[in-house]
């Protein structure tokens, strides 16, 4: 049988994740949810960076939702229906010491979509159709919908939300959703490029600086204790890695650095 999600490790700390159901659009079924969380597992501390992508013309479909009506809504009500959910699949990544770049090669809807608010960087292919379709089934994207609300100024996300209109990776950039969108055929190159760049920094760096995005501001909005929670993190960092031992000669030689062009 014919793995539902496929792992390449790059080299100089890259892997790439690649969804394999590409006759379902990549729909995640709890085979593959599993499959995603073991491979994430897997590249715990074995990876910096992460590049997520789907194979064939879609990202991901979100949840298989055929299979979700066979299983019923108390599906997820058990400990292993909890450990496999959607929602699992998301916190997994979000707390995964890697950096994660989705590279959003197609379809991106509904669970797609929070796959996208989910990952640390996002690159989109400049034609890629994202969106939540689920007020069109009578529903209220439960994933999709908050973590775009959260990303996205409220006018925007409510467009997503209450039309169902697809949006293409292009606007998706325009509009802050994802970092950047590129020609699909320079999708794959420009992922591993920005990837390799992020892997070049100091791994308990990455991980701390990606706690720290986390928390500021979606728990942290305070001024004062967001400054703090940033020095703590310094301080952390600083606890675990020799990067600053010789004093501030590294921080020079860094603000030294020829400048590499800026992206968003």
């Amino acid at each position: 049988m014919e793995a539902l999600v496929l792992r390449e490790d790059l080299g100089e700390g890259v892997a790439r994740v690649t969804l394999n159901r590409p006759a379902k659009r990549n729909a995640m079924s709890r085979a593959a949810r599993t499959e995603l969380l073991d491979t994430l597992d897997a590249l715990h501390g074995a990876a910096k960076v992460i590049i997520l992508t789907g194979n064939g013309p879609a990202f991901c479909s979100g949840v298989d939702l055929k299979e979700s009506g066979e299983e019923g809504m108390d599906a997820d009500d058990t400990p292993e229906g909890r450990r496999t959910s959607w929602a699992a699949v998301q916190e997994k990544i979000r707390a995964h010491p890697a950096v994660v770049i989705a590279a959003v090669n197609g379809y991106a809807l509904g669970g797609g979509l929070t796959l996208i608010n989910s990952s640390d960087l996002a690159i989109a292919a400049e034609d890629a159709p994202i969106g939540m379709p689920e007020v069109g089934f009578g529903l209220y994207p439960s994933l999709a919908g908050p973590s775009t609300q959260l990303r996205l100024g409220p006018k925007r996300a409510a467009w997503m939300v209450l039309t169902a209109d697809r949006i293409s990776g292009a606007t998706a950039a325009e509009w802050g959703l994802v970092n950047q969108a590129v020609p699909a055929e320079r999708l794959a190159d420009a992922a591993l490029e920005l990837a390799r760049r992020i892997a070049g920094f100091d791994a308990v760096t990455l991980t701390w600086s990606k706690r720290a995005l986390h928390e500021i501001p979606m728990h942290i909005s305070d001024w004062t204790n967001a400054i703090q929670y940033g020095q703590d993190v310094r301080v952390q960092i600083q606890a675990r890695t020799d990067v600053l031992s010789d004093g501030n000669a590294t921080y020079r030689r860094a603000v030294n650095k020829p400048a590499q062009d800026a992206r968003p």
